[in-house]
C-alpha cells in the first residue's frame, strides 16, 4: 500500500473513537469497522492508519459526500476538508481571490470582518485539531512498549511512521500558530477522554515546534528517499524555514539567519531542482518534478474529494470557459482574482511572464459585483490535465489527480532572498539575486526579466511572491508578515468590504478562537479584539 492510495483506510474507528481529547465540541460520528485492539496488531493496518493521517489533509473522511462517514460533520461533506478550508482562509482574505458564493461566512473573509461564530472559521479550526488528535492517538497506540512483539524490522518501520506522524502534528500546529495564534495544546502524553487542554501562547508554541522539528530533522528519511507524498528531512527543513521567517509575527523576535540556514539545506547539494516548466507544477504529473518538497495529494479514482485540488480547479472555472480545456466535466464558477494581482504582471496572458495564467474572455478586470463570476479575471492555474495534455484518471472528470504543492523549492528561493534583505546572516545579496533570477528566467524563458541587487527590496519580494506563488495558499501569511493585510498602506478591490479597499482593525491579522470551543473549554482565552 502506498500513501497515494488514500482509499485504503481500515483503521478509522481506532482514531475517531479517541480524538475528542483535543477539542470537545467536534461533532463526529464514528464509523466502526475495527478497533485499536485489532488494527494495531497488524503492520499493514498500522500503515493504513498512517495513510489516514495523510488523508486528513485532503479527504472528508471515509466518503466524499456521505456525512455519516465524515471525520467531522458539516452541512455539506465536501466543505469539511482541511486543504479546502486552509486555501479559503489564506486566499479569500487577500488581494489574490474573491468568491461569489454566499455560503456561511465565506464573504466575511475578503471583507475582513469574520467573527468567532463563523462557519468556516470553525471548520478549519476543527480540522486542525482533528488532525492533531489523530496524530496523538497514533503515537499512543504505536508506543515502543506496544510494538515490542513485532519482529525488529517491522518495529523499525513503525518507528519511522511515528516520526512522520510527529511531523504531521507539527504541520497542523504550525497552521494553528499562524492562523489562530494561541490555541489549545495536547500531545500523546495527555489523557484521553474528559479533558480540557490548556491554552499555549504563540511564543511557547513556537518553541515547541522549533524543538520538535529540529529533533525530526535528524530522524526523518533523507530528502526524496521516502515514498512520494510522505514527509522527509526536506519537509522538516521547509517547515522550520517557514517558522523562522514568520518568527517576528509569532514571537516578536526575528529569526532571519535561521531561515537562511534551513533554506540553504534545501538548496545546497540537495536533490531538489526547479521544474523546467512552471505550469507543470499545477498539472496531474507534477509528482514527476523534483521541485515539490511536500504535496497534499489527489487521485481522481482512489482519493475522491471535493476539498483537494478538485475544489481549486472546479471553483476557478466558469463564464465562457470550456471545462474540457481543464480536464474536468463541470464548472462551479466561484473564485476570481482582483486587478491588484493581474497588475503585478507585464500582461495577463503569459506573453512575457509565463506565470500569468488568467482567463479574460467575457470577464471584467475590475470587480463591481463580488457575486458575479464575470467580475474579475478567472485563474485556471491548476488543471486536471498532464503536461502532455491528457485528462485525469477519473472517467467522470469530476475529481482531479493534481497534487497541491504545499511546499516547493521556488518558495524556498524567495524565502532565502527575503531573509537576506531583512538582514539575516549566512547568505548574500548576490546569491539572493541569483535565486530570484533563476525563477524569473524560467518565467520569461530568457534573462530579460533579470533584476539587479538594487532592485531586490522588500516591496519587490512581496510582489514577486505574488507572481510566483499566487493561488498556492501563501498570501495571507505573507501580507501579515509584511504588515500589509489589515492597515491602509496597501489596498485592493473590496478589501474591508469597500469597493476601493480600506484598512481594517489589526485583530484580523489572526482568526478568532471559535465560540463553540471556548464554551466547551473554559481554559481558552479569546484573541484580542474579538
Amino acid at each position: 500500500m502506498t500513501i497515494k492510495s488514500l482509499s485504503i483506510i481500515t483503521a478509522c474507528a481506532a482514531i475517531m473513537a479517541t480524538t475528542a481529547s483535543c477539542t470537545k465540541d467536534l461533532n463526529r460520528l464514528p464509523y466502526v469497522q475495527e478497533t485499536s485492539e485489532t488494527v494495531y496488531k497488524d503492520p499493514v493496518k498500522i500503515k493504513g492508519v498512517l495513510a489516514k493521517l495523510y488523508g486528513s489533509l485532503c479527504l472528508s473522511g471515509q466518503h466524499y459526500e456521505d456525512n455519516s462517514l465524515s471525520d467531522i460533520v458539516t452541512d455539506n461533506t465536501g466543505t469539511n476538508v482541511f486543504l479546502r478550508n486552509y486555501w479559503q482562509l489564506q486566499e479569500l482574505t487577500t488581494d489574490e481571490a474573491v468568491i461569489g458564493w454566499n455560503d456561511g461566512d465565506l464573504l466575511s473573509f475578503h471583507n475582513l470582518n469574520f467573527t468567532p461564530d463563523g462557519k468556516y472559521v470553525k471548520v478549519l479550526y476543527d480540522r486542525i485539531f482533528f488532525g492533531v488528535a489523530a496524530c496523538n492517538e497514533f503515537l499512543r497506540q504505536t508506543a515502543e512498549e506496544k510494538m515490542s512483539s513485532f519482529p525488529a524490522d517491522v518495529a523499525a518501520d513503525i518507528q519511522e511512521y511515528r516520526y512522520e506522524a510527529r511531523f504531521l502534528r507539527a504541520f497542523y500546529y504550525w497552521t494553528a500558530i499562524d492562523m489562530y495564534g494561541k490555541v489549545p495544546f495536547v500531545t500523546e502524553a495527555d489523557p484521553v477522554g474528559a479533558f480540557q487542554p490548556k491554552q499555549i501562547s504563540r511564543a511557547d508554541l513556537f518553541t515547541y515546534l522549533e524543538t520538535e522539528l529540529k529533533a525530526l530533522e535528524e530522524l526523518l528519511p533523507e530528502p526524496r528517499t521516502n515514498e512520494y507524498g510522505r514527509a522527509d528531512k526536506g519537509a522538516a527543513w521547509m517547515l522550520l524555514a517557514k517558522l523562522y521567517l514568520n518568527a517576528k509575527v509569532y514571537t516578536g523576535t526575528e529569526k532571519n539567519s535561521e531561515t537562511i540556514t534551513y533554506c540553504n539545506k534545501l538548496m545546497t547539494n540537495s536533490p531538489y531542482a526547479l521544474a523546467a516548466d512552471y505550469s507543470q507544477l499545477f498539472k496531474t504529473d507534477n509528482d514527476k518534478t523534483a521541485e515539490i518538497i511536500f504535496p497534499v495529494m489527489a487521485d481522481g479514482v482512489t482519493s475522491q474529494s471535493y476539498g483537494n485540488t478538485t475544489f481549486i480547479v472546479l471553483g476557478s472555472i466558469g463564464g465562457s470557459m470550456n471545462v474540457a480545456d481543464y480536464g474536468v466535466s463541470t464548472a462551479w464558477g466561484g473564485m476570481r482574482t482582483t486587478r491588484a494581482i493581474v497588475d503585478l504582471f507585464p500582461d495577463p496572458f503569459g506573453t512575457v511572464d509565463k506565470r500569468a495564467m488568467f482567463y479574460s474572455t467575457g470577464q471584467n478586470l475590475d470587480i463591481a459585483d463580488i457575486a458575479s463570476f464575470n467580475d474579475g479575471y478567472a485563474v485556471p492555474k491548476f488543471k486536471n490535465i498532464s503536461s502532455t495534455g491528457q485528462a485525469g484518471s477519473d472517467p467522470t472528470r469530476r475529481f482531479t489527480d493534481t497534487d497541491f504543492p504545499m511546499f516547493r523549492l521556488g518558495d524556498a528561493y524567495l524565502m532565502y532572498a527575503e531573509a537576506v534583505v531583512r538582514g539575516g546572516s549566512g547568505g548574500s545579496v548576490a546569491e539572493a539575486v541569483n535565486y530570484v533570477n533563476l525563477l524569473r528566467r524560467r518565467a520569461y524563458g530568457n534573462n530579460n526579466g533579470d533584476i539587479s541587487a538594487t532592485q531586490l527590496t522588500l516591496d519587490f519580494i512581496l510582489a514577486e511572491r505574488g507572481r510566483e506563488l499566487y493561488w498556492e495558499a501563501k498570501r495571507r501569511t505573507d501580507l501579515v508578515r509584511f504588515g500589509k493585510l489589515t492597515n491602509g498602506s496597501y489596498l485592493w478591490p473590496f478589501k474591508g468590504g469597500v469597493a476601493s479597499g480600506t484598512g481594517v482593525q489589526e485583530k484580523y491579522n489572526v482568526f478568532p478562537i471559535p465560540t463553540t470551543d471556548r464554551i466547551a473549554n473554559p481554559n481558552l482565552v479569546q484573541n484580542d479584539g474579538y
